[in-house]
Parts: structure tokens; sequence; C-alpha cells
């Protein structure tokens, strides 16, 4: 098993999820012996069915419950967990899953997470599809989790509570405290796209909500919904052998990462208060700054300033441009880049401890030359040009001491 992308077509919910891992090839046996670990066996009958939606073929889960009426809440359903013998990282996920559901629903009615009564999540059923989804994952042992951004519909659903707007609240706080991006695109669309059980799921179990450019289908599974809808209500779960270069190995060298390019063109600042904003790009984290003058409008002389940054950097940075700056508008970009690996260390010679830095080439030759602030430092020392000092280190260099790793 190599990845596993996650395709939610247009939502997601956790009955649709494990149709689509057991139509994928998780044996129904794998599931049902981890729900006996939780004493649960006596309470449900699962059913793994061939069906249809809008023509389209695939598993439809049907839970029949034996236990109709028990309401768990997050307290009794931990102790389920913690007292489970289930091998660590499978007890981990699901615990996880549930954790993450208990702090939504307490926060939503403000309340301490351990009162939090479950009610459709407490239910037999969603007991199987959580536990489920989570051995499936156990059990294929994917690289990686990738998923696409879920839709999460509109409209009101019967709960519990009473009538809800769509998407529920412990939806939305589910989805605030993982940063997790959506799509709200399928405005035609009536009904409960994205459950609290399918996106508490992708929340804990998706490494990646970032689909890889280029990757080959193995095989594949897919889990049908309930809600009747003008398109295939379905989920697919994708076996994939990714070839994306943003995952290729990162001890390669040159190494590909993606970056953030800002650009602004200023004509209304000074020269030394431009020099003082690159020096706080640098500061604050800037991989390199730039500027040039140019001939802007009316001819005057301006700056076209350009900041390399890290990609996670980039709304922090949009706010020191605006903050600090006098420009009103600003460019951005996301590129690519290849860099070699390098990593610091240092060198005895004669005239000591002497910085150097080394970058490795494609052939696996390593390139070594000393820090520049060390040759200026050494030539003011010994009143000797810059040439002559690097000559003096050359002959007396010996060996290379690392103080990080290759990155």
């Amino acid at each position: 098993m190599e990845e596993i992308l996650i395709e939610c077509s247009p939502g997601v919910s956790g009955d649709m999820l494990l149709g689509a891992f057991y139509d994928l090839g998780v044996p129904k046996y794998e599931i049902e012996k981890t729900l006996a670990c939780f004493g649960l066996e006596n309470l449900y009958y699962l059913n793994f069915r061939e069906s249809q939606n809008c023509s389209i073929r695939g598993i439809k889960v049907d839970v029949e419950k034996v236990d109709q009426s028990t309401k768990r809440d997050w307290k009794s359903i931990k102790d389920l967990i913690l007292k489970a013998q289930l091998k660590k990282q499978l007890k981990k996920r699901i615990y996880e899953v549930f954790e993450s559901l208990a702090l939504a629903e307490g926060r939503v009615h403000g309340i301490n997470p351990e009162d939090v009564h479950f009610h459709e999540i407490g239910a037999i059923d969603s007991l199987v599809d959580i536990i489920g989804v989570c051995t499936s994952i156990e059990y294929l042992k994917p690289k990686k989790v990738f998923c696409n951004e879920p839709t999460l519909g509109r409209g009101f659903i019967q709960a519990e509570h009473g009538k809800l707007s769509i998407p529920s609240p412990a939806v939305i706080e589910l989805l605030r405290k993982k940063n997790i991006k959506v799509i709200s695109n399928f405005d035609s669309v009536e009904g409960e796209l994205s459950t609290p059980t399918g996106i508490a799921l992708l929340c804990n179990l998706v490494e990646s909500f970032q689909i890889p450019y280029k990757y080959s289908i193995d095989s594949y599974g897919v889990g049908l919904g309930t809600l009747k809808l003008p398109c295939p209500n379905m989920v697919r779960v994708l076996n994939i052998n990714s070839y994306d270069e943003n995952f290729i190995d990162q001890k390669m060298s040159p190494r590909y990462e993606e970056i953030c390019i800002q650009e602004a063109w200023i004509d209304d600042q000074t020269s030394e208060e431009i020099a003082n904003l690159l020096e706080l790009f640098r500061k604050e984290g800037a991989y390199d700054v730039c500027s040039q003058t140019i001939n802007m409008k009316k001819n005057r002389i301006g700056f076209s300033l350009q900041v390399i940054l890290p990609l996670e950097k980039k709304e922090y940075f949009r706010k020191l441009w605006f903050q600090i700056s006098t420009t009103i508008g600003l460019r951005e970009r996301k590129q690519s880049r290849w860099v070699l690996l390098r990593r610091k260390g240092e060198c005895l010679t004669t005239f000591g401890k002497i910085r150097f830095k080394q970058s490795m080439k494609p052939n696996g030759t390593i390139y070594m030359k000393p820090e520049n602030d060390e040759i200026l430092r050494l030539q003011i020392e010994n009143n000797k040009t810059a040439q002559e000092v690097k000559n003096i280190i050359k002959e007396s260099c010996r060996e290379f001491k690392a103080l990080e790793d290759w990155e």
C-alpha cells in the first residue's frame, strides 16, 4: 500500500467512508474484530451491500441497531477506548477522533468536554463508522493520506437538539480548529453533505488537503450515501502512487520546495526607509530580499522590492507590507525552486576556528567555503587582503565539524 486519496464527491460521512474502505479491500472481519474489543459485538448487525446512486455502483453500509436507546457521553466512550485491548496506534487514532468531537461539542455548548453527552455520535452506528474507518487505515497502513476539500451543503437538518442549520455547529468548530478549507460552490444542493462524524475522521486521519499534482491509481473503492442528490452521493477512496515533486525525498540534492514571492513598487519612501524595510523583512524570516531603482509614473524614481519567503509566512508578510511600507498594492505568487542541500559547521585553521558552509552537488560531491563574515573579520584583524586570508585558510584547514544536519 502506497498512499490513500479520499475523494469527497461532494461531501463525506462516516458510513460512506467505511463503505469505500470495504470496497477497496478491507475485510469485514477486521472491522468486527476491533469492535469486539470494545464489547459492542452484540449491539449491532453490520452489512455491506452493493447498491447504486445516480447509476454509479458502490457499497452501502447498513447498521441494524440491537441497542436502540443508549446515548453515550465522552467519559463513557473514553473508558471503552482506554480499556480496549488494541494496538497502540489504532487506539490513538480512535481516541483522537472522539476527543476532537468532544472538544468541538464542548465549545459549541459552552461546557466542559468531559460533560459532553453525545447524541447521534454516541449511537451504535456512529461508533461502528468511526472505529471501522480507523481500523481500515490501520489495516492498509498507507504512507500518507490525502483528501480534497469537502463541501458542506446548505439548509437545515433535524437533530436531537431540534432543527439545526447546515453546516452544524460541531462541523464549523472542527473545521475552524484544524483550519481546513471547504468548497462552497454547491449552492443548489440542499442537505447535509458533510456530517460531524465524517469531518472529524478527515480532521484526524488526513495528512494533506493538497492533492498530488501527478499520481497513478492502483485500485479504488466507492462508498454510497443515503441522501438523494442531483449528482452521485458518494465517497471514493483511491490507492495511489504519487509523483508530485512536492513529495520527493527531502534528502535528495537538489531538493525541491515551494516558496512565495511578494513584490511591490514604491515611489514615496526614502532610500533610508527602504533599507530599513528590507532589513526588517530579513529579520522576520525572509529567505532573501532585493531592490532596484525604477522609473515610475510621472517619471518619478521609485524602488522595485522583491521578497522570497516560506509559504507558511505569506499572510504574516502581507500584514508587514501594509503596516510598515506605504504601498497600496502587493503582487504575490507561489513558485517552485530547487536548492542544494547545505549545512553549517566549523574548521580549525591557523586563524583558529572558522565558520564554514557545505553544499552537496547532485553527484554527491561536497563543496565547502568559509562564511564571508569570517573572511572580512580576518582581513581587518590581520591586515590582509581577502585572497590572502582565503589562501591561508585553504592551506591550514582541517576536518569539517558539522553543527547541523543537511537541509
